[in-house]
């Protein structure tokens, strides 16, 4: 799958943000889908999850409760609703896709495709 993020750009502290990730296969609804991000000298970190049906979602303890993640199938895309942002927000943000039906699904390993990434970056 090719993936291709989108969305990201110049916000103040407490702002928000809506990441897009269009995916270019049509099994988009059977792949299971992430957000990762990477700030400036440090690993590549897992944001939020969503399973193939968008039944199930989780996040990383850090954006709890301020980012939202959702998939529209028909369109083959998923979506990072992002909200409250923090200066440590900044980084290159990442969408990926597995067809893993076991593990946490919260590192990099169990992702196969890997979008560009697009940058959101936050200033205080």
């Amino acid at each position: 799958a090719q993936l291709q993020a989108s969305g990201g750009g110049l916000v103040q502290a407490g702002g928000s943000l809506r990441l897009s990730c269009a995916a270019s296969r049509r099994t988009f609804s059977s792949y299971h889908m992430g957000w990762f991000r990477q700030a400036p000298g440090k690993e590549r970190m897992f944001v939020a999850g969503i399973s193939w049906s968008g039944g199930t979602t989780y996040y990383a303890d850090s954006v709890k409760g301020r980012f939202t993640i959702s998939r529209d199938n028909a369109k083959s895309t998923v979506y990072l609703q992002m909200d409250s942002l923090k200066p440590e927000d900044t980084a290159v943000y990442y969408c990926a896709a597995t067809h893993r039906t076991y593990g946490s699904r919260r590192s990099v390993d169990e992702y196969d495709y890997w979008g560009r990434g697009t940058l959101v970056t936050v200033s205080s």
